[in-house]
């Protein structure tokens, strides 16, 4: 049996992961949280993530207390990827007992092996029955791959609880959007997960606490996109641009995977504008906070 109760745990190591490879919009976003939110959902700074779901049946929790003895089979897809090798550092560090892990990727990559805290393990080449082995299963890929793939690596009673780290399914509604330290109750019957945004996911761990005690009324959030937003490339265009301009080789940095120089340079425009005048990535904050916490379709933005 799969366990959905592990995935309120597991998901905190893509939230994890994501603020590593930190982006974020180079934008001021505010929201002004409804005063009708109820308080009593308090946020809780306790061992909630780390613990099976309290409605559990017996049988129930004695599964997940026999899988937490012998470990959980753990899958990584895109691991060899910025985002994927953070996922598997945190695993390394994490409390939950990874009985195996498993390492999936393209073609390329496949028949690879890489160095981790478990272990050498070989990269496997991608296929979804191998996936639905796992007991868990963290995607980051893109949110294509996950669209044509999470559902059926998580579908029946014999699938994988499947943690998504793109946007595909996030906004969702039948796919829970969660931050263990909020939500992590959402994930008691859940086998697709989504992933927030790591702008959303850092900002509600402050923001959740002084809501529920002061009920904001008003929150500007300032924020700047990491070149580690575009994975690996984009990474590695603003270390060898960076040089280049430093050494004198040029004026003005070349770019191919950024639409403007980002050595030296901000941006103020990340992914397309929506009819209100912000951009796609800062509305993604003030969508994916209503969704966490709970707040109505109206919660207001200005």
């Amino acid at each position: 049996m799969k366990l959905s109760g592990a995935a309120s745990v597991l998901v905190a190591l893509a939230s994890a992961s994501s603020a590593l490879a930190f982006s974020a919009p180079s934008s001021s976003t505010s929201f002004v949280p409804s005063r009708s939110s109820t308080s009593s959902r308090a946020a809780t700074f306790s061992r909630q993530a780390f613990s099976a779901p309290r409605q559990a049946t017996s049988s129930r929790c004695s599964s997940a207390v026999s899988a937490l003895k012998m470990g959980y089979t753990v899958g990584v897809v895109g691991a060899t990827g910025a985002v994927g090798k953070e996922i598997v550092g945190c695993l390394e560090k994490s409390p939950i007992e990874v009985g195996k892990l498993r390492i999936f990727g393209s073609s390329r990559s496949a028949g690879s092996k890489r160095d981790t805290g478990f272990g050498e393990i070989e990269v496997e080449l991608f296929d979804v029955d191998k996936a639905r082995e796992c007991d868990v299963v963290f995607l980051a890929v893109s949110g294509d791959f996950a669209l044509e793939h999470a559902e059926k690596i998580a579908e029946g009673d014999d699938g994988a609880v499947v943690i998504d780290n793109s946007s595909a399914f996030r906004y969702n509604p039948k796919v829970p959007l969660v931050v263990p330290e909020i939500n992590a109750e959402a994930t008691k019957s859940a086998k697709l997960i989504a992933n927030p945004n790591c702008t959303t996911a850092i900002a509600l761990m402050a923001l959740w606490p002084l809501h529920q005690l002061f009920k904001l009324k008003k929150v500007i959030v300032s924020t700047y996109q990491a070149a580690s937003g575009a994975g690996q490339p984009g990474m590695d265009e603003l270390w060898d641009q960076t040089k280049a301009v430093v050494n004198g080789e040029k004026d003005v940095a070349d770019h191919e995977i950024f639409a403007h120089p980002l050595p030296f340079n901000v941006i103020p425009h990340i992914d397309k504008f929506q009819e209100n005048g912000y951009t796609k990535e800062e509305m993604k904050v003030t969508w994916e906070t209503r969704k966490i916490c709970g707040l109505p379709d109206d919660f207001p933005v200005r």
